[in-house]
């Protein structure tokens, strides 16, 4: 052998670098194996880099204006896809700014997941003055279902994996994720980085009800003269629509939907029972709860709203089992998931199910009638400036023309009334404030329908509503989202004509005179336009919605039309001192 040769025959190989993987890719890596394309945030410091990263690798990253608003789309995308809706925030402001939505989003129900940078925490822990620096965990637990922090790149799949499992599994909820600064930067083998994600396997598994539950609640139903079917907006997000229309109809038990469970079956529907609810509910001897809860939206199930105490007996279908005797008894709790729960109710009526006595069916649609027909002529009056059962009556045809449409409604008499007025055909085709009655959530939900279906928007919003999120018009401009905004426009909080006793300020609930929403549109590219009667209204929203462009319709409600809170002013308490003549 040649001294050349030996030299090369024994010089040392030269080992190839192991590729890497840091902690940005490996949260969306996670992310992505988890069948999440979309993210909604704000952009800022510690979480920029990561934004642009996911825009990289195929990610759909919708930038709002407000954290607040970039939650709520994530909350709503959550609704309507079963798939926890991600929001990506900075620390400590921006994490606060997106709490709310976290937390509306909890008590909703929704799928969601917080992912806020944090500082680091050796010194947050010794509250050294770090940048924005906050106990970002501590915060957010209280006000969700499920809070974790990540501190090792090696741990970013499973924890990522746990925040979904949480925010879907059960009843879903607002998950926070807690995701400090130094974690980005973390370097690791990408061979290991890949081998710690995880996919998570049935998120949401069926929780079938016990069959004895099924069968005390059908004897239950059996036992009533005057049933009732209440669905909520849980049975919305189950999509179990086939099953639940088959259950209504097989049953032959009239419904009332709740406002977000409209278009389950259509308002239309013969046994709809919406527009008779008050008699409904306070005539009805048995109720099956559907994804429904006893709460304030349904007085508690007590009260003036329903019959003469204990006269009502009430069958909850929950897939959480505390929720059971909440406020009244429950004389047949069925604890499972809905789809399952009521495909049980189903089978177990099998083919001699006794439908209700007629006198009662007949009943409620007698009162449905005259109800519809008694408020007729409100919504034909086209008078200007227009009243909000005028108005109302004109988006009402638009919808009923345009039934694929999503509506987004939020405000006081805006919402109150539009609740009952405009029928809905389709199931999760409106989305509104829910249980919360939380103001604000309309430009984020309006983005997120967009994003999420592909499908146009109306979105109805009284003026004191669109104040909240008003300035996220840019973002429906800048994505060019098919999104027609209605503002109805009566200068003021329930109406526009109070005054300040003394003279000195205007009134607390009244805003600056004759505002014009729809400049704002066309000051970033949308289009604007300014109706003050039904007939414009129609005209405009139907261009608007034919153009599929970004739009906003300032229309001119009556200043004195409204009235205190819409439906609920018994939420504002009086006050007990009586003045001396």
């Amino acid at each position: 052998m040649t001294a050349l040769a030996k030299i090369v025959h024994t010089a040392p190989e030269i080992e190839a670098e192991p590729d890497l993987t840091d902690g940005f890719h490996l949260v969306i890596d996670a992310l992505k194996l988890n069948g999440i394309e979309t993210i909604y945030g704000v952009p800022g410091i510690p979480i920029t880099d990561l934004g642009r990263m996911a825009q990289a690798a195929g990610m759909r990253v919708v930038s709002f204006r407000h954290e607040q608003h970039a939650g709520n789309a994530a909350a709503i995308a959550g609704f309507l896809t079963q798939k926890p809706g991600i929001c990506l925030t900075v620390s400590a402001p921006g994490f606060l700014n997106g709490l709310t939505a976290l937390a509306n989003a909890t008590t909703n129900c929704f799928p969601m997941i917080l992912i806020s940078g944090s500082s680091e925490r050796e010194i947050v822990d010794l509250q050294q003055g770090d940048y924005e620096e906050m106990d970002q965990l501590a915060i957010a637990k209280p006000l969700c279902k499920a809070a974790f922090r990540v501190l090792h790149a090696a741990d970013i799949g499973i924890g990522v994996a746990r925040a979904i499992r949480a925010a879907c599994s059960g009843r879903p909820g607002g998950v926070y994720l807690d995701l400090p600064a130094k974690l980005f930067s973390q370097v690791m083998e990408a061979e290991a980085g890949q081998k710690s994600l995880v996919k998570v396997i049935d998120p949401a598994p069926a929780q079938r009800p016990a069959p004895e539950a099924i069968t005390r609640a059908l004897e239950v139903l059996k036992s009533a003269r005057r049933p009732l079917i209440v669905l909520g907006k849980g049975a919305a997000y189950a999509q179990a629509d086939d099953a639940i229309r088959a259950l209504v109809e097989t049953s032959g038990i009239p419904y009332v939907p709740m406002s977000m469970a409209k278009g389950l079956l259509p308002d239309t529907h013969p046994l709809s029972a919406g527009a008779a609810r008050s008699t409904a509910l306070k005539d009805s001897d048995v109720v099956l709860l559907i994804g429904a809860r006893l709460n304030w939206l349904l007085s508690h199930g007590k009260g003036k709203s329903w019959g003469e105490p204990g006269s009502t007996k009430f069958i909850q279908i929950d897939i959480e089992p505390r929720e059971m005797d909440s406020n009244v008894e429950i004389v047949a709790p069925v604890v499972g998931d809905i789809a399952s729960c009521v495909q049980a109710l189903l089978d177990g009526m099998g083919q001699g199910w006794q439908q209700p006595p007629v006198d009662w069916i007949d009943t409620l649609k007698t009162k449905r009638e005259a109800n519809i027909a008694k408020m007729a002529p409100k919504l034909m009056s086209n008078a200007s400036p227009m009243t909000f059962h005028a108005a109302l009556g004109a988006l009402r045809t638009i919808v009923k023309e345009r039934p694929d449409a999503i509506l987004v409604n939020e405000g006081a008499n805006t919402l109150d009334l539009a609740r009952g007025i405009i029928d809905m055909y389709q199931p999760r085709k409106r989305l509104d404030v829910g249980t919360w009655g939380i103001m604000g959530i309309g430009m984020g939900f309006a983005v997120a329908a967009a994003v999420e279906t592909g499908k146009p928007v109306l979105c109805v919003e009284g003026d004191s509503a669109f104040g909240f999120s008003g300035m996220e018009v840019e973002t429906i401009c800048r994505y060019g989202l098919p999104v027609c905004i209605v503002v109805f426009n009566n200068n003021g909080i329930y109406r526009g004509t109070d005054s300040d006793p003394t003279g000195r300020d205007p009134a607390t609930t009244v805003f600056v005179k004759d505002s014009r929403y729809d400049k704002m549109m066309e000051a970033f590219g949308g289009d604007g336009y300014h109706v003050t009667s039904p007939d414009e209204l129609t005209r405009a929203v139907n261009a608007a919605m034919d153009s599929s462009r970004p739009s906003l319709i300032n229309a001119v409600i009556d200043p004195a039309a409204g009235s205190e809170s819409g439906n609920i002013g018994s939420l504002n308490p009086q006050s007990g001192i009586k003045k001396k003549a």
